[in-house]
């Protein structure tokens, strides 16, 4: 659940923080003209999205050619131009996504040659036997030695009750961690419901102390403003989703943040800042 921030004057408002993911590793121009790709277009949608309301981004980058691509160089230059825009005013969390292209070994190494503030770990592809575990945790010892947090992803409550498992015999070094539930599949025509949540809430499966949704379609702002209703965390933008809560085509990721921060405002939640998200994380550990 939502952990009170000092400071905050009526502790009974829930407590949010919205991420945008920009871009993703799957999508094109073809796809919104103003999905961004090149450095000045991340730093403008950056600007953008923390006027909107923002308190992280999802940071995915490119090759010369638009594919997705794990560079550590690659990254290093991209927060740059974020931060010359934003400064400390946003979370910069880079992704290791696979997308079938990198191994655990290149996703650990680029997360050490990146040192960024945050990075997002699909579970799935970083333990996905026995076997795998020792490594990952080696692995989170490092991060946690540099400062660096991590956001678990789940795709299924079944890898929620991994993850505690994981997390009871240790093998996490944080008292708890930041996950994201996933709502549906990076396949087309993916459309998620707010009802898909419910799993992941259900009695039987474990609790982690910092969670957010995300979900694909025009359904996302309703499923990720349920989430954060109850308990959670938001994260929109145009890796998964084009679409305002009417339906039609948002015309930036800007106005996909815009939405929810209205709908979670108008509901009594209090946005949280980046400089806030940091410190709910830092109670985890």
């Amino acid at each position: 659940m939502n952990e009170k921030i000092s400071g905050n004057p009526s502790p009974s408002l829930p407590l949010v923080s919205i991420a945008v993911a920009p871009n993703g590793g799957r999508r094109g121009k073809s796809d919104h003209p103003a999905l961004p790709l090149s450095l000045a277009e991340l730093s403008d949608c950056a600007a953008r999205c923390l006027a909107a309301g923002a308190a992280m981004l999802h940071l995915h980058v490119r090759d010369a050619q638009g594919r997705h691509l794990l560079d550590g160089t690659a990254y290093r230059e991209a927060i740059g131009e974020i931060r010359a825009r934003t400064r400390d005013r946003l979370v910069i969390q880079i992704t290791t996504e696979a997308l079938g292209l990198y191994k655990p070994a290149e996703q650990m190494a680029v997360t050490k040659a990146a040192r960024p503030e945050a990075v997002s770990l699909a579970l799935r592809e970083f333990v996905p036997d026995a076997a795998a575990e020792a490594a990952f945790a080696a692995f989170l010892l490092w991060l946690k030695r540099e400062h660096v947090m991590p956001q678990i992803i789940l795709y299924s409550p079944e890898e929620a009750v991994h993850l505690a498992r994981l997390r009871e015999r240790g093998i996490l070094p944080w008292r708890d961690v930041p996950v994201l539930y996933v709502l549906g599949r990076y396949v087309r025509d993916q459309l998620s419901k707010p009802e898909d949540l419910l799993a992941f809430l259900a009695p039987d499966i474990p609790r982690f102390g910092h969670w957010t949704t995300c979900a694909f379609g025009r359904h996302e702002a309703a499923a990720v403003s349920l989430g954060a209703l109850l308990g959670g965390h938001a994260r929109v933008g145009f890796e998964n989703n084009l679409h305002l809560p009417d339906g039609s085509r948002a015309e930036s990721n800007a106005d996909l943040v815009r939405a929810v921060a209205d709908i979670l405002r108008s509901s009594g939640v209090k946005l949280l800042s980046a400089e806030a998200l940091r410190e709910s994380w830092a109670k985890l550990s």
